[in-house]
C-alpha cells in the first residue's frame, strides 16, 4: 500500500488541476522557482549551523561536558552523548541511537532511555537557526532559552520516567 500513496497523491493533484482548469506545468515551474529562492535564503543559515556543530565536536567541548556530567549519572557515555547532541543534530543522534541498539540490543534499558530522549526532545539549535534565519529574524528573544530549557526538562523527565518504568 505504501508504494502507491505518493503516485496516487500526484495523480490526485493532476486530476484536481484538470478539473479546476489550472495550467499545471506553469504552476509547477513557478513553484520550482520559489524553491530556489527559498534554498538561497536558507543556505547561509544551514552552512553556519553545520560549521558550528563541527567546531563543537572537533574542539573537544562536547567531550569535556560529557566527562563533567558522567560521574553523576549512572548511564553510559553513549546515552549522555545522545542527550548533549540532540539539540544540535538529529542525524547525529540517530547514529548514536543506532550504536546503542547495536551494542546493547533494542530492549535494553539504555536503548529505551535513548529512544525516549530522542522522542522527548528536538533539534532546537538546528530549528532556530534554520527557521528564524530563513525569515531574517536575528533576535530570538526567549525562544532559544525556552527551547533549551524544554530540552533539559525532556531529558530529565526521560531519565526519571525510564528509571521508574524500566529499571
Amino acid at each position: 500500500m505504501s508504494n502507491y500513496i505518493l503516485p496516487l497523491m500526484v495523480l490526485g493533484i493532476v486530476i484536481y488541476g484538470i478539473i479546476k482548469k489550472v495550467d499545471l506545468y506553469d504552476v509547477f515551474l513557478e513553484g520550482s522557482k520559489e524553491s530556489f529562492k527559498m534554498a538561497y535564503t536558507i543556505f547561509p543559515n544551514l552552512l553556519a549551523m553545520i560549521v558550528s556543530v563541527n567546531l563543537l565536536i572537533d574542539s573537544g567541548i562536547l567531550e569535556f561536558l560529557i566527562e563533567l556530567v558522567l560521574p553523576f549519572l549512572k548511564i553510559p557515555i553513549e546515552v549522555i552523548s545522545l542527550a548533549f547532541m540532540r539539540p544540535i543534530s538529529g542525524n547525529a543522534t540517530l547514529a548514536l541511537l543506532n550504536t546503542i541498539y547495536t551494542k546493547y540490543g533494542v530492549d535494553h534499558f539504555y536503548s529505551l532511555l535513548g529512544s525516549t530522549i530522542q522522542g522527548c526532545t528536538d533539534t532546537t539549535l538546528y530549528v532556530i537557526a534554520l527557521y528564524y534565519g530563513s525569515i531574517g529574524i536575528k533576535n530570538t528573544r526567549y525562544a532559544l532559552k525556552a527551547s533549551l530549557l524544554a530540552d533539559v526538562v525532556g531529558i530529565t523527565a526521560s531519565i526519571l520516567v525510564c528509571h521508574f518504568l524500566f529499571s
